[in-house]
């Protein structure tokens, strides 16, 4: 062979070994924050790149700025909770619910001058949560058992990170949210701030959730990020430290700040029956204090969850029956 067709062999074998190897480019809205512990470590440890994605990660201080941002084309898939996703389910939005990946209790932090020592000492005060998300479902909660309703108090809608100013400028008495905004405020505003015991009321979970049409058209994408999912939590499992630091280090937190608060996240990729009575639960939520669209009635959230693409995955983990 003369040396032009060497030349041509070889750039052709180039052509198509980048080609065998290209990553795949995927779009994902994440909330960054702990609870996207899981998609976060699949991204800094190279996880993803190694089962052939490139993904590339937006980020959002609401699980629902995530979820409608891909619904809006912006983005491929989300890391969300269960109350944007009900709401987008009682629209009849066509997505899909591929995982569970995490969940973790709400939590309360009062002015300690406010004098609130439970919840039922939430009667007319300026309560901070945050519309569209399981704040405000936690909240709900939270003043049902102590037997008060939404007009007992003065709800004031914020996001997540204006609640700890708006704490410290002394025009909240309490805000309801997720962490590690609770650790930042008893860090940032010391004896000013304290956290009522509110353990068990209500646990937000995390999740994944794609438009059903990117699903159909990208199966291999799809395998590929849950398997990325799956191996990034056995990794956090066994890396314990490395895990924290990691994170923090995504999330912009010191790790000594994420360490005390690492247990309270429950990481696992997951189809189980906590998911169905999550999206259950708070769909009911919904139709009972009228936070749904006119005529909306409870979808039927095993139409809604894509059960294949994990169980090609990891059968083991759909553990919903009939799915």
């Amino acid at each position: 062979m003369n040396k032009l067709g060497s030349g041509l062999l070889a750039a052709a074998l180039l052509v198509i070994c980048s080609d065998a190897f290209a990553l795949e480019p995927v779009r994902l809205a994440q909330n960054q924050a702990p609870i996207s512990g899981i998609s976060i470590i699949a991204k800094v440890k190279g996880i993803f790149e190694k089962n052939g994605l490139d993904v590339s990660v937006s980020n959002f201080t609401t699980g629902k700025q995530c979820l409608d941002t891909v619904m809006g084309g912006g983005a491929d898939i989300a890391t969300t909770a269960e109350s944007p996703t009900t709401a987008a389910a009682m629209t009849k939005a066509p997505i899909a619910f591929l995982a569970r990946t995490e969940y973790s209790d709400l939590k309360t932090v009062v002015a300690a001058e406010s004098g609130i020592k439970s919840a039922a000492d939430l009667k007319g005060k300026r309560v901070a949560y945050t519309a569209g998300t399981g704040s405000e479902v936690y909240t709900w909660t939270l003043l049902r058992s102590a037997g008060l309703k939404p007009e007992d108090v003065k709800l004031v809608n914020l996001r997540p990170q204006e609640m700890i100013p708006a704490m410290s400028a002394g025009s909240i008495d309490a805000f309801d949210t997720w962490e590690p905004h609770i650790a930042n405020a008893k860090k940032a505003l010391g004896s000013k701030v304290a956290q009522l015991d509110t353990k068990g009321m209500y646990s937000e979970t995390f999740n994944i959730v794609v438009m059903r049409a990117y699903a159909e058209k990208n199966p291999k994408v799809i395998h590929a990020f849950l398997k990325s999912l799956v191996e990034a939590e056995a990794w956090m499992k066994q890396n314990r430290d490395e895990a924290i630091a990691a994170v923090a280090g995504f999330v912009n937190m010191k790790p000594e700040d994420l360490a005390p608060i690492w247990d309270d996240y429950v990481f696992e990729v997951v189809l189980d029956q906590k998911v169905l009575d999550v999206l259950t639960t708070h769909s009911n939520w919904r139709l009972s204090t009228g936070n749904a669209p006119p005529g909306a009635a409870m979808p039927d959230f095993k139409n809604v969850i894509s059960a294949e693409p994990l169980r090609a995955v990891a059968a083991d983990r759909v553990r919903i029956p009939g799915l």
